[in-house]
């Protein structure tokens, strides 16, 4: 496994410029939704180092953590989901140009009969339901810490996390 920051290509919003510190704040916010056999959904980014993650990105103006997961879900799946509950909050010192940030993961269900697609080629090369004990490769240690955390059942924590560490 590699250290390594991660910078992706994505929209990220300031969430808030702090008049204590003149800090900027990021917030992010990601979707973890299973299927009926307890396999997560991951897309496969078609930029950097061309990893699986769950589907999610940065928020927008006005939006809440809630509503970036589903639109982001939206945008790269071409899905509609339900928010069933909040999986985790973690808080990264150094993720967006040195500034800190919170990512959110909640707990996601597809609405009834919709089924996954590409919605968003240019973003995402790939998607898939994989099993947690088998999951697909590069991917961030990150990743595999929210994963579980969601499909533990287990009530929401802050969780701090330092520099990713990548799975290859």
């Amino acid at each position: 496994a590699v250290g390594i920051r991660d910078r992706l290509p994505r929209r990220v919003t300031i969430v808030e410029v702090s008049p204590r510190d003149g800090l900027q704040r990021w917030i992010g916010a990601a979707a973890a939704i299973f299927d009926d056999r307890g396999r997560i959904l991951l897309v496969r980014h078609n930029y950097q180092r061309h990893n699986w993650e769950i589907p999610g990105g940065g928020g927008e103006p006005g939006e809440s953590a809630a509503e970036t997961a589903r639109r982001e879900v939206r945008e790269e799946l071409g899905l509609d989901v339900e928010i069933v509950r909040l999986a985790g909050v973690y808080w990264e010192a150094h993720w967006r140009e040195g500034q800190d940030g919170h990512h959110f993961v909640f707990l996601c269900r597809p609405a009834e009969g919709a089924r996954p697609r590409i919605a968003d080629p240019k973003e995402i090369a790939d998607l898939g339901y994989f099993d947690i004990a088998d999951l697909p490769r590069p991917i961030s240690d990150f990743t595999v810490l929210r994963i579980r955390d969601a499909a533990s059942g287990a009530v929401p924590r802050l969780t701090t996390i330092g520099p990713r560490v990548w799975l290859e």
